[in-house]
C-alpha cells in the first residue's frame, strides 16, 4: 500500500468493548444473552455498571473499566489507541441528552481514527457477529501514526 500506511491485523479472538447508555443497558444485556456462544470465544471489556450487569446476567467474563462519565470512555479509547481493543459495541441512546456527550464523541472518533469495527445499534452489532471476519484474523491497511508523528517532529514546518 502507499507510503504512510501499515498493515494492521485484528486477531481471530477479538478484544471487544461493550458499552451502553443507561436507557440501552438492558438491550445490550439481552443482545449479549442472545449471542453468548459467540461472545464467550472473545475477550470482553466494558465500562463500569455495564460490564458488571452483563457479567451478572450472562456469566460472561467482562473486564470492567470506570463508569463512562467517570473516565471509562477514555480508558477504552486509550486501549484502542494502543492497539489493545479490536472492536466496539456501543448501544447509544440517540434520543436522550448525555451529560458526558463530548466523551462519547471522542470515543467514537478514536475508534474511527484507528479503523476498528464499531456498532452503535443492535442491527449493526448483529451484522458484525455473523461476519466471516468475526472468527478469523483480519488484515487491513491503516495510517501509520507513529511515522506521521515522527515526520512532524523532523519537519515541523510541513
Amino acid at each position: 500500500m502507499g507510503s504512510g500506511q501499515i498493515m494492521k491485523t485484528i486477531p481471530g479472538r477479538k478484544r471487544i468493548a461493550l458499552i451502553a447508555h443507561d436507557n440501552k443497558k438492558q438491550a445490550l444485556i439481552d443482545w449479549c444473552t442472545k449471542n453468548i456462544e459467540v461472545l464467550r470465544r472473545h475477550r470482553l471489556f466494558g465500562t463500569g455498571t455495564t460490564a458488571r450487569l452483563i457479567g451478572e446476567a450472562t456469566g460472561l467474563v467482562v473486564e470492567g473499566f470506570l463508569s463512562g462519565p467517570l473516565g471509562g470512555d477514555q480508558q477504552i479509547g486509550a486501549k484502542i489507541a494502543e492497539g489493545l481493543m479490536d472492536m466496539m459495541i456501543f448501544f447509544c441512546d440517540p434520543l436522550t441528552a448525555q451529560p458526558h456527550d463530548p466523551d462519547v464523541k471522542a470515543l467514537l472518533r478514536i475508534g474511527q481514527v484507528y479503523d476498528i469495527p464499531i456498532a452503535t445499534n443492535q442491527a449493526t452489532a448483529d451484522f458484525l457477529l455473523v461476519s466471516p471476519w468475526m472468527e478469523l484474523p483480519y488484515d487491513h491497511w491503516v495510517e501509520d501514526f507513529q511515522q506521521a508523528h515522527l515526520r512532524r517532529i523532523l519537519n515541523p514546518e510541513s
